[in-house]
């Protein structure tokens, strides 16, 4: 099993309306495609305006294959699209479960 950790810096101002388009037109169709969401994060203390999302898949081709489905679908790209001047910097990490973690047998 591995975890796609996934963090966005958003421009400041600007995280509000984003995670209102995020939650309405990106949420339902990556849940589509994706699936096991385990978290979705704004900062608060630390470094400010970043979103992290956490994926879990099965294996890296399965995380190919989920995303290579969701790269298909014209409302995907729309929504990709309409975040034009959202976003400073974006960091993806594929990380694994240390032995001991818990969550690893959802």
């Amino acid at each position: 099993m591995i975890i796609d950790h996934r963090t966005y810096t958003v421009v400041h101002g600007k995280m509000q309306d984003y995670l209102m388009r995020y939650e309405r037109d990106a949420l339902p169709i990556q849940m589509e495609y994706l699936g096991d969401l385990v978290g979705f994060y704004v900062s608060k203390v630390g470094p400010l305006n970043q979103v992290v999302h956490i994926w879990r898949y099965e294996s890296m081709a399965d995380r190919e294959e989920r995303r290579a489905r969701l790269a298909k679908d014209q409302r995907w790209h729309a929504f990709k699209k309409s975040n034009a001047g959202t976003f400073v910097a974006q960091e993806n990490k594929i990380m694994t479960f240390a032995s001991f973690s818990p969550g690893q047998s959802r």
